[in-house]
């Protein structure tokens, strides 16, 4: 059976640009050996819904028709990659307005939420692109299908695991509702609190589900029970 939209599928991949240059990858190994991991990822594969903007265009559109085993390559134009190199996103501020005080070209900085690279350093300006640092570039993405996911809980622990990075997360299903117990940490984690909405649209929407509930628990398991003699006595005034 070939991989339609709206599958969800397991897929292990490796991105490049300029033939070697190496950006992303699934492989851990591969990661550190060309000085891209990040400890706080998730590697061995990621689970994406063909279709729904998981990862970019050309590739999303290349899964469709393959089955569960095929490797291949692909490789994307920037118009399906990462976009065209847009000028009007070059713009020349003031020393000023960056937080690190030694300004230099190459550098990454971040204003007013956009991020962006130091091109040029003049005088008491510098010369910023907001571009997407991949924009302008072909890519080339090697990848395998792994497998393609027919569980509920299954895929709404992958999509869990795409937003969050935090792989199984503890989910179960009760009469089209599906409950997620929302481990501590994710509480007051920023992205968190604005990408949950979405999840939940998309476990709707992509799973068939009618309901989703977000469960805290309080302690959690792990916690230890507080003794008397260390609880905190609050005076009353």
């Amino acid at each position: 059976m070939t991989i339609e939209k709206g599958d969800f599928i397991k897929v292990s991949y490796t991105g490049k640009f300029d033939e070697d240059n190496i950006f992303d990858t699934t492989d851990e190994e591969l990661a550190k050996e060309s000085e891209i991991y990040n400890p706080r990822g998730v590697y061995g594969g990621d689970v994406i819904v063909v279709g729904a903007g998981h990862t970019i265009q050309g590739l999303d559109e290349d899964f469709i028709g393959k089955k569960v085993g095929y490797s291949g390559t692909v490789d994307i134009p920037p118009e399906k990659g990462f976009g065209t190199h847009d000028p009007k996103l070059v713009e020349s501020l003031p020393i000023n307005r960056f937080e690190k005080k030694d300004i230099q070209p190459g550098m990454n900085v971040e204003v007013n939420g956009k991020r962006g690279v130091v091109v040029k350093v003049i005088g008491r300006r510098a010369r910023v692109d907001f571009n997407h640092p991949l924009a302008g570039k072909t890519v080339t993405y090697d990848y395998t299908i792994e497998s393609k996911l027919e569980e509920d809980a299954a895929k709404i622990i992958g999509l869990l695991t795409l937003y969050t990075g935090i792989p199984e997360i503890e989910v179960s299903i009760e009469d089209k509702t599906a409950l997620i117990e929302v481990p501590l940490g994710l509480t007051f984690n920023q992205r968190w609190l604005m990408a949950k909405g979405q999840i939940a649209t998309q476990i709707i929407e992509n799973i068939g589900m009618e309901k989703v509930q977000y469960v805290e628990t309080y302690p959690p398991e792990s916690a230890a029970p507080v003794a008397e003699s260390e609880e905190t006595e609050v005076s009353e005034e």
